[in-house]
């Protein structure tokens, strides 16, 4: 392995950093706390979730477990599984704008304070004025 190479991190690795932040993030865990749960620093959690550093699988088990997600979750919609992408509905498709949106600073703010609202009226009125204010909304 030349030495560039080594400094790049794996695609797989990136991707399961990234979903290992976007869960993180979802829940409002800091790294630190996911960090002390697995008992070890918030930098390497940082290392982890660049990609820079790999996550060996029971660590992963761990991370999954700490999350409450199954290991599967952070290797949804990894690289290299095109071949299968073509066969996608409108479903995954949906599911996959929801993760990317839910995983943005403002989506996982609105998403916090939306949940927190107790009554069900006022949600759909919130839905209903977001609608109402979106250009492309066709309902």
């Amino acid at each position: 392995m030349t030495e560039e190479n080594k400094k790049k991190p794996n695609p797989i690795d990136i991707h399961v950093g990234s979903r290992i932040r976007l869960r993180r993030n979802m829940l409002g865990m800091s790294q630190e706390k996911l960090g002390e749960n697995l008992g070890i620093t918030f930098q390497q959690i940082q290392k982890y979730e660049k990609g820079t550093n790999r996550v060996g699988a029971s660590r992963l088990q761990a991370i999954a477990s700490i999350l409450s997600v199954p290991v599967a979750f952070f290797f949804e919609d990894a690289p290299g599984q095109e071949a299968g992408a073509g066969n996608r509905g409108f479903a995954e498709d949906a599911m996959a704008f929801a993760i990317e949106f839910c995983g943005s600073p403002e989506g996982l703010q609105l998403n916090r304070a939306f949940v927190k609202i107790p009554d069900v009226k006022v949600r759909r009125r919130i839905i209903d004025l977001v609608k109402s204010l979106s250009p492309d909304e066709a309902e």
